[in-house]
């Protein structure tokens, strides 16, 4: 940026910035910081938002559980990995996990997993295996689903 922007259009600015998605404490403070703010311009800006309802850890956290899940078909340990990396604390997390139905959760799963199986295009059923329970720990499906899935599959062959 060439100049500096005022504390008031830096305001207006991580208030478009948050209305337009839900974001984390984490991202606004990098977006402050991006725009030139110092520490305590960001803090009072912080304040502001979370005051206007701009900025809500627990409606972020909520929102990114469905959205991950249903469009990008995360596991929990996934989901629950990237909110710690973004600082949610854990009464939060928990309340974002609320937000996956447990049967939606293992129809996901099953759907992905079957899906996936298919599409492996691989001759040593040990590399087959292999490539199946990788791709879906990456993803972050608890591993005991991981594991009996593949040994339903197994035993279909």
């Amino acid at each position: 940026m060439n100049e500096a922007l005022t504390l008031k259009e830096a305001q207006l600015k991580l208030e478009y910035y948050c209305s337009y998605q839900e974001r984390c404490h984490q991202e606004v403070v990098q977006k402050a910081g991006d725009l030139g703010m110092k520490s305590d311009e960001t803090d009072a800006i912080v304040v502001h938002l979370i005051q206007h309802n701009f900025l809500n850890e627990e409606r972020f956290a909520r929102s990114f559980a469905r959205g991950k899940h249903r469009i990008k078909l995360w596991g929990k340990n996934r989901i629950v990995n990237e909110l710690k990396q973004r600082q949610i604390s854990a009464r939060n997390i928990k309340c974002a996990l609320t937000e996956i139905d447990d049967d939606e959760y293992h129809d996901t799963f099953d759907k992905l997993a079957e899906k996936h199986w298919e599409t492996i295009r691989e001759n040593n059923v040990q590399r087959k295996k292999k490539k199946f329970c990788d791709f879906l720990l990456r993803k972050g499906w608890e591993s005991n689903l991981v594991y009996a899935k593949l040994k339903e599959l197994e035993n279909a062959i």
